[in-house]
């Protein structure tokens, strides 16, 4: 499945071959002719020239002549057309063609007539893939599972969803009975009786003595009873509508518009359904602020430190809105949990 993350186009000219990288994969759904023609009646093309990829080499021996004849003749860049357009036959062509991310292509107009492109930058992700690989082997840094971050801050009961336990550490309770007492109370004898512990209270001449230090050693215990108050995170309302929930503050640094962010997350419907999410290998890399992905995100990611978890709730004017996308109905309201990973 690809989910949509932002709108792309392109003005070609003739005589003005467009060199380009996306940022990331890239589908151009869209060709067609501009407002203004200079050639009323004649055809114009759009080629693409890219690097197809490297032949895989073979095992078989007897084939390594034939093998390496092959990566010769395909070494170089490989042109195609994607449309031909006529002006009052066909003005436009839907297409589905993905570009790859960080690979080069060369777009260029064969005829008069200027050219527009559009589409937009996706995320492409396996169908129906596991939430996440409990047998994993890879132990590089990309490699991330939500289930082992822990949560320093306390949040109320009807805040946390179905999947929220993946961002709790769970610890042992420790078991009754098990204290060891303090070296100071087990080596004072226990009174027997209450006509012994009044003798221990009483000095040399028969005169009672006070006990000052039992009294505040008890004081103290009592102290140290008191339960400790924790923090509980507070959900609060930014710009557009936007409902943000830090479940836990990073310690790194803070996320501004034009940084460049690594981001892990997990999108889900209102109902709980999940419909994107990156929680293992490359982490989802974009420039907050620079519209490459939904309003909610250049939004509500802003503050984040690194390290820090936060919950962003999305109204649909500040999603995919009356439209909706693939696997989101229109006027959707979209949970994301978050994790900002690093900051270029």
């Amino acid at each position: 499945m690809a989910i949509a993350i932002g709108l792309w186009s392109l003005v070609l000219e003739p005589g003005k071959p467009v060199g380009f990288e996306p940022q990331a994969d890239l589908k151009i759904t869209n060709v067609a002719l501009g407002h203004e023609l200079k050639d009323a009646s004649g055809r114009t093309t759009v080629k693409l020239t890219f690097q197809p990829p490297t032949q895989l080499e073979s095992d078989d021996d007897d084939d390594d002549d034939e093998d390496d004849e092959k990566n010769a003749n395909s070494s170089g860049p490989s042109e195609t057309i994607i449309c031909s357009l006529t002006p009052g036959k066909i003005e436009q062509f839907v297409t589905d063609i993905v570009l790859h991310g960080e690979e080069e292509y060369l777009l260029e107009v064969l005829g008069k007539n200027t050219i527009y492109l559009t589409g937009n930058y996706i995320e492409q992700s396996i169908n129906d893939p596991p939430p996440f690989d409990m047998d994993s082997d890879d132990e590089s840094e990309d490699a991330y599972d939500l289930r082992e971050v822990s949560s320093d801050v306390e949040m109320n009961a009807d805040e946390l969803d179905s999947d929220a336990s993946r961002f709790e550490e769970v610890h042992d309770e420790p078991t009754k009975g098990t204290k060891r007492a303090r070296d100071s109370d087990a080596e004072k004898p226990t009174p027997t009786s209450k006509t012994e512990k009044k003798k221990k209270q009483k000095g040399e001449d028969g005169k009672p003595v006070a006990a000052p230090e039992e009294k505040k050693e008890k004081k103290d215990k009592g102290e140290a009873a008191a339960p400790q108050k924790t923090s509980k995170a507070v959900e609060r309302e930014i710009v557009g509508g936007i409902k943000v929930l830090d479940s836990k503050i990073g310690t790194g640094p803070m996320a501004k518009k034009g940084n460049t962010v690594r981001m892990r997350y997990i999108g889900k419907l209102q109902n709980g359904k999940v419909f994107d999410q990156n929680v293992k290998g490359k982490p989802f890399t974009f420039h907050l602020g620079k519209g490459e992905v939904i309003k909610g995100w250049d939004e509500g990611i802003v503050g984040m430190q690194v390290g820090g978890e936060r919950k962003l709730t999305l109204p649909p004017n500040m999603a995919y809105g009356k439209k909706g996308t693939d696997g989101i109905p229109k006027n959707a309201t979209l949970i994301f949990e978050c994790k900002l990973m690093e900051i270029k």
